[in-house]
Formats: structure tokens, C-alpha cells, sequence
């Protein structure tokens, strides 16, 4: 395992050279950042051995380096900005819907994407009120503006059942539902992590109950999943036949093999069982 990160990082951030003691991986830190570092672990230097699969998240260099060198190395995501939409109906919390979408809008690029989803009108308008009031708590006061100027949303729909369809269609990072029987909703809810009640914010997921935080974004939740523990695993097939074996599926193979045009592969079998 090689970890890189950005020559200042550890001294800015004693949290994350602490992490990085705790899991015994002081020796395998490389202090170089971004798209040179992708192109650092796919291809190997004096100092940094080549690796297999490159994680973690990044900006849209790092993003477009990581595409670079697909094929060289796996990698996990095509991973953009960060992204919530919350499905909410008029028992939720336009408080709390507020800041959750404040919080995913203040990571710092200013192409992040947030959108209330909703049936209710009230819910909505209010909901808006309270994110132009809570902007300049946030941290990164400036790009924070320019994704809710950029990529904020709030979609009225007649309906759960169309709201549902809606986020679908977004197929966003990160979804959360404050709807009334939110685990029913949930369950018909695609996205990369899904945060179920009013009681399950972003945060706890970035920070404190074990989700992945690398997920997938830009509406990639419809076929992808989050990194886990399976994407560092890798299988293969092996196969083993006796001569009955081979016998019983000989003139299937050899007719399958014919009708593709492929006779030397037909010939590969039938020639272990002449004489």
C-alpha cells in the first residue's frame, strides 16, 4: 500500500498523519499531490513503486488523471464535486433540510450539487429562505455561493412516487430522506450512499458510522457502487475436466466453436477425444 498527499498536508492536518500511524502506514507515505501523483503510482519512480489500483478522491485534475491512466492501473471512481439530494415531503425539518444542503455546497470547488426534492410547497420556500440565511456560516463563504449559484435546485414534484422517480433520474452521491415511512422510500432510492430519517445527516456518514466516503457521482450510481473492501479483491475462473468430462460437452463446445467460424477451436476438443 502506498499513500500519497500533498507536501503540506500532515503538518496542516495532525489528524491525518495521526490516521495514518494508527494504521501503521507512517512508512509508506509519498508527500506529492494531484495529477502527478496519479501519474507517480500508475507508472512508478526511483522512489515510488507502481501500483495496481489507485483510490481516493480528488479535483478534476486528479479526476482527469485517474482517466489517463485506466487500463495501467485500475482506479475507483470518475469521481466530480460532491452532491446531495434530499427527498422531503412536509413532516421534515426545513432547518435541518437547510443545512444539510449547505453542507455539501461548502466543500470548496464551487461546482458541487445540492437539490431539495419535495411535494410541498412551504417545505420549499422556506427551505430556500433558510439556505440564503445560513450561507455565511459556511466555511468557503465564496464557492459555497457559486454552487448554490451554479448547481442548486429545488424540484417540486405532485407526489413521493414522482419525487422518487426524480432523484432517480439524478441518481445523486449522496441521498437523504426525511419523508414520512422513510425506510419504505429508501428502499426504492438510487444513489451512492442513502441517509434514511431525520436522523441520518451527510456527516454521519463522512464521519462516524462507517459508509465509504469515495462514492460515486454524476448520476455513475445507477451502474457503479461505493469503493469497499470487494474492490481490492479480484477473481478468477478455473476449470478441471476428466476425459468423461470433456466427452459430455464435447459436441456442444465444437458446434457452438463452428457456428462462430472458429474451427481451430472446435478442433482443440475433439482432437482429445479421437482414438
Amino acid at each position: 500500500i502506498a499513500v500519497v498527499t500533498p507536501p503540506r498536508t500532515l503538518e496542516s492536518n495532525p489528524a491525518v498523519a495521526a490516521a495514518l500511524v494508527i494504521v501503521g502506514l507512517e512508512g509508506s507515505v509519498h508527500r506529492v499531490g494531484g495529477a502527478q501523483a496519479v501519474a507517480a503510482l500508475a507508472y512508478g519512480t526511483e522512489s515510488v513503486r507502481a501500483v495496481d489500483r489507485i483510490v481516493g478522491p480528488g479535483n478534476a485534475w486528479v479526476a482527469a488523471a485517474k482517466r489517463q491512466v485506466r487500463g495501467q492501473v485500475e482506479i475507483d471512481h470518475d469521481a466530480g464535486p460532491s452532491e446531495v439530494v434530499v427527498l422531503a415531503d412536509d413532516t421534515a425539518d426545513p432547518g435541518w433540510v437547510a443545512v444539510d444542503l449547505l453542507a455539501q455546497a461548502e466543500h470548496g470547488s464551487g461546482d458541487e450539487t445540492v437539490v431539495l426534492v419535495t411535494p410541498c410547497i412551504p417545505l420549499a420556500e422556506e427551505v430556500a429562505r433558510l439556505v440564503a440565511a445560513g450561507l455565511p456560516a459556511a466555511a468557503n463563504v465564496a464557492s459555497t455561493r457559486r454552487a448554490l449559484r451554479r448547481h442548486a435546485a429545488v424540484v417540486l414534484v405532485r407526489d413521493l412516487v414522482e419525487g422518487v422517480r426524480a432523484v432517480n433520474a439524478l441518481a445523486p452521491e449522496h441521498a437523504e430522506v426525511m419523508t414520512r415511512h422513510p425506510e419504505a422510500v429508501a428502499r426504492q432510492i438510487v444513489a451512492g450512499a442513502v441517509f434514511v430519517g431525520p436522523y441520518a445527516p451527510v456527516a454521519v456518514g463522512d464521519y462516524g458510522v462507517g459508509p465509504n466516503h469515495v462514492l460515486p457521482t454524476g448520476g455513475s450510481a445507477r451502474f457503479s457502487s461505493p469503493l469497499s473492501v470487494r474492490d481490492f479483491q479480484r477473481r478468477q475462473s478455473q476449470v478441471c475436466l476428466t476425459a468423461a468430462g470433456l466427452r459430455r460437452v464435447a459436441a456442444g463446445v465444437a458446434r457452438v466453436a463452428r457456428a462462430e467460424g472458429f474451427k481451430a477451436h472446435a478442433q482443440s476438443v475433439l482432437t482429445r477425444l479421437e482414438g
